[in-house]
């Protein structure tokens, strides 16, 4: 990896990383919410999940086109990633509440992307993470309208 690159990667595979771990977080949610919100809920999870596994394969793809390979692991997703796995079934407002801070983790990972892609002439991978940040920063919305923040 050129010099050059070496920040863009490694955000780029934070980003990564955080984003599988979120996916499988929000299926997880998917699959176990409960609670007179279900239906609407595990319909709004299920499109979080599914856009989250297309985003995924877009940011493996942009590692592989900067010459690197992709983390494709849970062990290199888990030493990469800044978030929590979910291990039990919290309530749904908790769940909601949940994705809502992880969504801003990715934001955040998003616009670290952003500003290393900048840094170097990366418009492809800027572009990337503008779409990125637009999308968490969406979802955060969302999701605490849910809770009526």
């Amino acid at each position: 990896m050129s010099d050059k690159n070496h920040q863009v990667v490694k955000t780029l595979s934070v980003l990564l990383a955080d984003s599988y771990l979120l996916m499988l977080k929000t299926h997880n949610y998917h699959w176990n919410v409960t609670g007179p919100h279900f239906s609407g809920l595990h319909t709004m999870f299920q499109g979080q999940y599914e856009e989250l596994f297309a985003a995924v394969d877009e940011m493996a793809e942009r590692l592989r086109a900067l010459g690197e390979k992709a983390p494709g692991s849970f062990a290199d997703f888990t030493k990469l990633s800044k978030l929590k796995e979910e291990t039990g079934h919290p309530a749904a407002n908790d769940m909601i509440q949940n994705l809502a801070d992880d969504h801003e983790t990715l934001a955040a990972d998003a616009d670290a992307l952003l500003k290393a892609a900048t840094e170097v002439g990366d418009d492809a991978t800027g572009d990337l993470a503008v779409q990125r940040l637009h999308l968490h920063q969406k979802t955060v919305w969302m999701l605490k309208a849910h809770l009526g923040a």
